[in-house]
Order: structure tokens, then sequence, then C-alpha cells
């Protein structure tokens, strides 16, 4: 077992100072693809239902047949993914943020305090929020 603490001992110096740096960056970037596909999915699920809702509506167009309910289906459950997706890699991001702090690497991260927040763990959360609000509003047709 102390080799392992040996092996993992982080050493404060500049070379290790910028790969933490580096990699608390990565983590944010990947957090915020998960945050753009999580937007895409919601987005095209709620799109869908909207198309195919209207162009039921549009008179002298006959559609093809189809399950009345498979549009709005499609739209909830990508609605749903995009924000399970979102709600999933948020965890993750925390999770990440919380180890990168650790007491093992304080020495190396150039601050004593608590970590600096940042603003895309708070757009995550309305982004969660604008999910389930499109979601509510397609199951209960309120569009």
């Amino acid at each position: 077992m102390s080799d392992l603490a040996e092996r993992f001992k982080a050493e404060p110096s500049v070379s290790n100072h910028f790969a933490w740096v580096r990699t608390r960056l990565a983590l944010e970037r990947t957090f915020m693809a998960w945050m753009r596909t999580a937007v895409s999915l919601i987005g095209f699920g709620f799109t869908i239902t909207q198309f195919f809702t209207r162009l039921r509506e549009m008179e002298g167009h006959a559609p093809r047949p189809m399950a009345i309910e498979a549009p709005r289906d499609l739209g909830l459950t990508l609605i749903a993914a995009g924000v399970g997706a979102l709600a999933i890699s948020a965890w993750q991001y925390r999770d990440g943020i919380k180890y990168l702090w650790g007491p093992q690497f304080q020495d190396i991260a150039g601050v004593k305090k608590s970590p600096m927040r940042t603003p895309v763990f708070l757009a995550a959360l309305i982004l969660i929020g604008i999910g389930v609000a499109a979601f509510t509003a397609v199951f209960f047709r309120w569009t």
C-alpha cells in the first residue's frame, strides 16, 4: 500500500500544476459537450412532436398512415434521454471536481481554499429544468 502512496504522490511543481489545470479544463470541456448533446436531444424531441402535430392539423394534407401517438412518444423519449444524459453527466462532473480539489491535489492546484465555482453547473441545472418543462408540456399536450 505504501508503494501506491509513493507512486501517486503529487509533488508541487510548475509542470504538475499545469497538468492539473489541463485536467480541470478537460473536465469542463467534456461536461459542456454533454450539455450540447442534451440540448440537441431535448430540442429535437420537442421539434418532432410539434412538427407532426402541426402537420396533422394542416388542411388538404393527407399524412401517411402512422400511429397517432408515435411522434409524441418519440419526442418524449428524446427529451427524457436528453434530461437523463444531462443529469448523469452533471453527477459525474461534480464527482470529478470533488476529486480534483481533494487533499491529495491541494499542493499542485495552487489554491488552498474552496474550489472556484464555474457557471457551467448552474447552466446544466437550468437546462434540466427546461427539459423537464418540455417533457411536461409534451406529455400533457400543453403545446
